[in-house]
């Protein structure tokens, strides 16, 4: 079985409260994922907060847009020396292949189905193939036109992985240690996620609002071995 990597997700709002939380983790965590909340707030400094601690970032603004718009973005994301970027798959192959084209680039990560979503929000959204049927047609698309890998959840890895095993890492996110009873439909724990073949999974809330989140972190990395 593969390496599974942790990616602690920095979902706070100020510069200060990522450096606290960085603190507490204390070298145990190597990705860190720098989300829309903390970005809007900070802007790069967030992505050199954690360079500068030997880090490495997935900046996760989940781009969506026209093909020259998010070109300029992911291009930008690389200047700023990041590690990965996300972006909507929903936005179409020419949007990924300009982004696929860029000499000097982040991973491309693309965004299938939302873990927020289960199949009754899926369909009020206006897809009509179901979640499974939905991310397998998009996560085909992205391979098709450059995407280094694609992130959904972990109930749909295992599809994911016996089609593409080795053609597209899996960024599962909506991991839960244990039911908290929030708005991630589609969750399961660090194992679970490593056994349908997940290569990195995204934490947050779980570590973020623990009492003791240096012990929530090694406790998910224990999981992971």
């Amino acid at each position: 079985m593969s390496k599974t990597e942790l990616i602690a997700a920095l979902d706070v709002h100020t510069l200060k409260a990522a450096q606290s939380l960085m603190d507490k983790l204390d070298g145990a965590v190597k990705y860190y994922k720098v989300g829309s909340a903390l970005f809007t707030a900070e802007g790069p400094a967030a992505v050199d907060l954690v360079h500068k601690r030997g880090g490495k970032v997935f900046l996760d603004l989940k781009f969506h847009d026209i093909p020259n718009t998010v070109k300029s973005a992911v291009k930008n994301a690389g200047a700023m020396g990041v590690y990965s970027v996300s972006l909507h798959l929903s936005g179409g192959a020419e949007m990924l292949k300009a982004c696929a084209e860029l000499e000097k680039r982040p991973k491309l990560w693309g965004i299938t189905v939302l873990t927020s979503f289960d199949e009754y929000n899926l369909f009020r959204a206006g897809f009509r193939c179901g979640i499974t049927k939905t991310v397998k047609m998009l996560a085909g698309l992205g391979l098709a036109n450059g995407a280094d890998g694609v992130v959904c959840s972990p109930l749909e890895a295992p599809v994911l992985k016996k089609l593409y095993d080795g053609k597209l890492t899996l960024v599962t996110p909506g991991i839960r240690p244990a039911a908290l009873g929030d708005d991630q439909k589609r969750a399961v724990t660090p194992a679970e996620a490593k056994a349908a073949g997940a290569n990195f999974i995204v934490v947050g809330r779980p570590i973020i609002e623990a009492k003791d989140p240096a012990a929530a972190a090694a406790a998910v990395l224990k999981e992971l071995k």
